[in-house]
Parts: C-alpha cells; sequence; structure tokens
C-alpha cells in the first residue's frame, strides 16, 4: 500500500513539493554560508518525494545552533515550503481519494518549518524507539 500511496503522491504533489525544496537548496548552498540549510532543504526533498513508510524523529543531540538555524530557516524558506504544503494538503483534501495525501501534506509542514535537529527514519525504526 505503501508503495502505490508513493506513487500516487509523486504524480500528484511530490515531484512538485520535492523542487521547491531542491531550489531552497540551491539559494541556500549558493549563499555559501547557508550550506548546511541547503544541506537539510536536500534531506527533506528526498523525504518529500516518497514519504510513505518514513517519518522524522528528534535528534538528542541538536542543541542551541539547531534552535537559532530553525529560526533563520523559518524566516527565509520554512514558512514560504509550509504554505505549499497547506494549500497542497487543502487541495488534495477535496477529494476522497486525495485526503491520504493531504494529510501527509500536513505532516511535512513542522519539518518544513524546522528541518535542523530533524532526521529521516523509516516507520518502524521510529517507533522501535530509534536512538
Amino acid at each position: 500500500m505503501r508503495f502505490i500511496l508513493n506513487i500516487i503522491w509523486l504524480i500528484l504533489c511530490g515531484f512538485w513539493m520535492a523542487i521547491g525544496y531542491v531550489v531552497a537548496g540551491l539559494i541556500c548552498c549558493v549563499l555559501i554560508v547557508t550550506i548546511p540549510f541547503g544541506i537539510a532543504s536536500f534531506r527533506i526533498a528526498s523525504y518529500a518525494l516518497w514519504p510513505f513508510g518514513r517519518t522524522t524523529v528528534e535528534r538528542r543531540d541538536a542543541g542551541a545552533g539547531s534552535l537559532i538555524g530553525n529560526i533563520i530557516w523559518f524566516v527565509f524558506a520554512g514558512w514560504w515550503l509550509a504554505l505549499g504544503h497547506i494549500v497542497t494538503g487543502v487541495a488534495l483534501c477535496c477529494t476522497i481519494i486525495g485526503i491520504p495525501l493531504g494529510i501527509a501534506n500536513f505532516k511535512l509542514i513542522p519539518v518544513s518549518l524546522f528541518p535542523l535537529g530533524r532526521e529521516i527514519v523509516p516507520t518502524d525504526q521510529a517507533f522501535a524507539g530509534y536512538r
């Protein structure tokens, strides 16, 4: 079932959301100081392409640097990407088939707002007490 949902996701919204993350990552990598944000953006782009069967968990070793970085990310890129997830999620929830995809879009909002200090893991590892 995950495979089918991921294929439908990729066609309807995953590809476009991943492009948004890649564009944000490229802009961040051009501005040399923000390369860590670019790397985080590329990581989330792969998650946005194929989200079913994976989830995010908080890293326990994330500290004040992640907090400050997340605030900077939120101001410059996070809210734009979250807005894209909100619009796409609402549009997908207008159809019965799109409801699971809309819910997945809403689940991507927290990681799009605050990506630093989070790690993308398979779902079974997250529930098995990852780290």
